[in-house]
């Protein structure tokens, strides 16, 4: 299983890599969306302050959407995961492997542009801490619920819009409580409660998602 991981992993990774502007365009996205709002709502610090966590936190679910639709098309149109899911390992190494390689392409970039945006918007050093902290619990949950809702969606016609209507809600706890540690360090409360939640939410996901995402997969392409 091991061995199957790491090798659809590594794969992807190197595919990534022959396409750097398409591997971009998340995290370009993510800048440049989030640079408009100081354009749009006035350059009022406090209100700034304020809406930063949330509008970060919409920002990076948005920006992940944008790659996971195509997260098992390529493979499924080359025939290759067809092949992957003969082999006699699990399928949920395949799960795994490709909820893996998004966030490394998706989520890690997204956090580490993270505290250019955060001083974009007038954000504290304790609460930018807490919304790295945050985002790096909580964007691996957006990767793995992606990877199940393009597993769910995988061939069909209206499959981009489908995607988002079945992944958007499944990652709401994890924007609020997201969001919310960071207004609790704002605010001078203890935000354990929240990370302790994000983290709880990231296990479960971690656990219940590649399996439904292997089986979907299965369905997908019967």
């Amino acid at each position: 299983m091991r061995d199957l991981f790491l090798a659809v992993l590594l794969r992807d990774l190197k595919l990534a890599s022959r396409r750097r502007i398409e591997s971009l365009l998340p995290v370009v996205f993510f800048i440049v969306a989030l640079s408009l709002f100081p354009l749009g709502v006035g350059p009022e610090a406090q209100m700034l302050r304020d809406i930063a966590p949330g509008i970060v936190w919409v920002c990076a679910l948005l920006a992940s959407m944008l790659s996971v639709g195509s997260l098992f098309a390529g493979d499924l149109a080359d025939g290759s995961l067809e092949q992957l899911l003969l082999a006699p390992q699990p399928a949920i190494a395949v799960a795994a492997a490709k909820s893996t390689a998004h966030w490394l392409l998706t989520g890690l970039p997204l956090i580490v542009a993270t505290p250019l945006v955060g001083l974009l918007f007038g954000m504290s050093g304790p609460a930018l801490l807490a919304l790295v902290a945050g985002l790096l619990l909580g964007t691996p949950i957006l990767s793995l619920l992606g990877a199940l809702g393009a597993a769910l969606t995988l061939g069909l016609r209206s499959g981009g819009m489908l995607l988002i209507l079945i992944v958007l809600p499944l990652t709401m706890p994890a924007l609020i409580f997201g969001a919310g540690a960071v207004g609790q360090v704002e605010a001078g409360l203890d935000a354990g409660g929240h990370f302790s939640l994000l983290g709880a939410l990231l296990l479960a996901t971690a656990l219940g998602a590649p399996p439904a995402t292997a089986a979907a997969l299965r369905i997908s392409t019967e």
